[in-house]
């Protein structure tokens, strides 16, 4: 939900589309110039969701949202290891330095959130930057199902926790 409030900020030339996966059905939401968001279906389906979508004009032939879809039925085929889009982070100072930390994690690889705090200055930290990598509007793009807890277990994603492991274990195949 509080991620969906976001959407109510973009500019009025946004788009969507929807795309099925494996971790199912995403909105992908962006301008001519760069991808906004990438929503979970769970997100949508809610009435809050589906008011904030109405914002926006569904659109399957968008030369970005085609980009953005193609690159991530690669990186779901295990051909993809790095996203080459323009990103559009729409956060704090905070929140869009923690983002651009999370797209620094190598492919396959995860970091626990004390090692991402330390990686942005202060290892104290590690709760703000949890709470940043929630709010994280550009889902698997932007990898924050690749930060997990200091004990090695899989902690909060906004996908669910089967969405994370499944991503975990895709990175890991390939």
């Amino acid at each position: 939900m509080k991620r969906l409030k976001r959407l109510n900020s973009f500019p009025a030339n946004i788009e969507y589309v929807k795309m099925a996966s494996p971790v199912g059905e995403l909105t992908i939401i962006a301008s001519d110039k760069a991808l906004y968001s990438i929503l979970w279906e769970k997100e949508c389906d809610s009435e809050y969701g589906q008011r904030a979508l109405s914002l926006f004009k569904m659109n399957k032939n968008h030369h970005l949202l085609l980009q953005i879809q193609k690159q991530l039925k690669e990186y779901f085929l295990g051909h993809r290891k790095l996203f080459d889009l323009p990103l559009a982070f729409t956060g704090t100072d905070f929140q869009n330095k923690a983002w651009q930390q999370l797209c620094k994690i190598p492919y396959g690889k995860t970091i626990s959130y004390g090692e991402q705090a330390e990686k942005m200055g202060d290892k104290n930290k590690a709760r703000a930057v949890g709470m940043a990598n929630g709010m994280n509007p550009i889902s698997i793009v932007v990898p924050c199902h690749r930060v997990i807890g200091s004990n090695g277990q899989l902690t909060g994603f906004g996908g669910g926790l089967e969405s994370k492991a499944l991503l975990l274990r895709l990175e890991d195949n390939h």
